[in-house]
This record gives structure tokens, sequence and C-alpha cells, in this order.
């Protein structure tokens, strides 16, 4: 059933309607003037020959369903959904894609037909940069810090490729319980170990001697925090061991924990990017895929932010 789009015009920051012989995109949060996904699409749309606007919307918090339904009331072709508003956005979608309800949130929007189509590449964004940087995930031993939103969207797409066990640890052990419910079926369809610990418990079973990729999937970095102590960074991070902090543009100290004790480390911008490609795709076509240079794009974002470094 199409979207209950509104019959008035409500004042937008972006309006469709403007921007005549282009298609417009947004990326909607709240706060968003740090986003960089309009560098990204807009790199996109050169690299692909795309006639497209792709700019940012900040809602106020409650007011996401309105501007959206405006939005693409006026024209506009899709969006993408930041922090807080994925599941408004998961709510407001008419189709949800498999992996969407999977994640529980969404973070791309598109309007085909009237109606209006939710998706979310977060965990495909993660995986290709994870394999983007060479670290097998087939059979390997992972564990992700958070049972948040963040963490529901990855988990799908990690046990798509088959790693031989995922511990979700997490402060609060119902929340990491409520995950491993939603996603026993998966695991056992791929024949991973899915369990869970509390945090402060990590490292503390023979089993968690072996973790071979630890993602923090928790916004702790943010604040220059980090989901796990000294002591227990101490008992986990081997030199073997790759860590991954979802937060971008810094080495947090997360980070920092994991390269004390010797571990090859990365922040999140790839997998910013490569969720970036998957919504793009979605929205412009997957005959586009040849010609578009993800890893490119990563590179002149890491450079900008190299440059602005104190």
């Amino acid at each position: 059933m199409p979207s209950n789009l509104p019959t008035h015009p409500i004042a937008l920051p972006i309006n469709p309607a403007d921007f005549s012989g282009v298609d417009v995109y947004a990326v909607v949060g709240n706060p968003i003037a740090h986003s960089k996904s309009p560098a990204i699409h807009r790199r996109f749309a050169e690299q692909t020959a795309q006639a497209m606007h792709y700019g940012t919307v900040m809602p106020e918090l409650g007011a996401f369903a309105t501007v959206a339904k405006a939005f693409f009331a006026a024209g506009g072709k899709g969006m993408n959904v930041t922090v807080p508003f994925k599941l408004d956005a998961q709510a407001l979608a008419d189709i949800l894609t498999p992996r969407a309800a999977l994640a529980g949130a969404v973070n791309t929007l598109w309007q085909h037909d009237g109606v209006l189509h939710g998706d979310n590449t977060d965990g495909a964004g993660l995986v290709r940069d994870l394999q983007a940087q060479a670290i097998a995930l087939s059979n390997a031993s992972i564990c992700i810090l958070g049972a948040g939103g963040a963490a529901r969207g990855v988990l799908g797409p990690l046990l798509e490729q088959k790693p031989k066990s995922i511990v979700i640890a997490n402060r609060s052990i119902e929340k990491a319980q409520e995950l491993q419910t939603a996603f026993q079926g998966l695991a056992d369809t791929h024949g991973v170990l899915l369990t869970v610990c509390p945090v402060d418990a990590l490292g503390s079973q023979s089993s968690h001697a072996a973790i071979e990729i630890i993602i923090n999937a928790t916004a702790a970095g943010l604040s220059n925090d980090s989901p796990i102590s000294d002591a227990i960074a101490k008992r986990i991070f081997r030199p073997t061991a790759f860590a991954y902090d979802m937060v971008y543009g810094k080495v947090t100290h997360f980070m920092q924990q994991a390269i004390n004790r010797g571990c090859r480390v990365s922040d999140g911008l790839g997998m910013l990017v490569e969720q970036a490609a998957d919504a793009f795709l979605l929205w412009r076509g997957s005959s586009l895929t040849t010609q578009l240079d993800a890893r490119a794009v990563l590179d002149e974002l890491r450079q900008e932010l190299a440059a602005k470094a104190p």
C-alpha cells in the first residue's frame, strides 16, 4: 500500500521541486552538518555520469515522518537515514527488504510507483570494507561489542559470511540475548556458533582467547571512550587480531588499546563509503557497479582528513 504522502506542502531545507531535470536525494539525521554522505554521493555521481543532487535534511526529533513524506511528495527519489531516525524510517517504509526486516532498522529509502521501499546497507558495507582490507571472515572467530542498532544492522551479513563463531558482548546481557534470539535461526542456517556474554566477562573463557576480529559497534568512540577496560583489552587483543571501530575519522580509545597490544586496526570510514555505494546502486541501478569505485572515494576522504589533522 502506498505511503500516505501529504497533500499540502511543508517547508523543506532541500525541495526536490526546485531542481528541474535532476534527481534529488538527501541524507537525513539530527545532527547532520558533519555528514560526509553528500561528498561521497557527489563523487559517485561524477564517476557514473549521473544527473543528481544530494543534500542534507535535519528534521526536529519526532518530525521525521512528516519531513520524509513531504520530500518524496515533492519528487525526491531517495534518502539515506542516520541517527536517530533509522527506526522511524523502518516504520515509514511500505516494503522492507529481508535484511532491513532482520536488522530492525532502515538506513536507505526510495520510492517506486508511489511505494516507499526500505533497506539496510550497513552490514553489507561493513563486510565489503573488511574484505577490501583482506580480512577473512569465513571460519573466523568474531566478537561484536554492543547489542544496539549498529550491531543488529551488521549481524546478518556477518553471519552470511559463515564465520566459525560470533560472540555478542554487551553490558546488558539481556539485550545481547534478545539479539541472539533474533538471529539464532540465521546462525543455525550457516553453521555459526552464536553466543553472548557480559563485556566484563570477555577473555575469561578459553574460547575468547582465539578471537580474531573484534568489532566495536558501540558509540563509545564518539566521546573518546572505549566499551572495554584496559584489563579486558589485555585479555582479548593479541598481535594476530584485528580491531575495527565503526566510529570514523580518528584513532579512538578502543583502537589505541588494540594498537598497544600489537593489533592491526581500522576505523569505520570504509564502512560508511561502502554502505553508501550499496544505497547508490539501489537508487541508480546495479548496471553502474563496474563504474563505481568506492575505494577511490575512500582514499580521497582519507587524504582530506589527513590534510585537516593538526
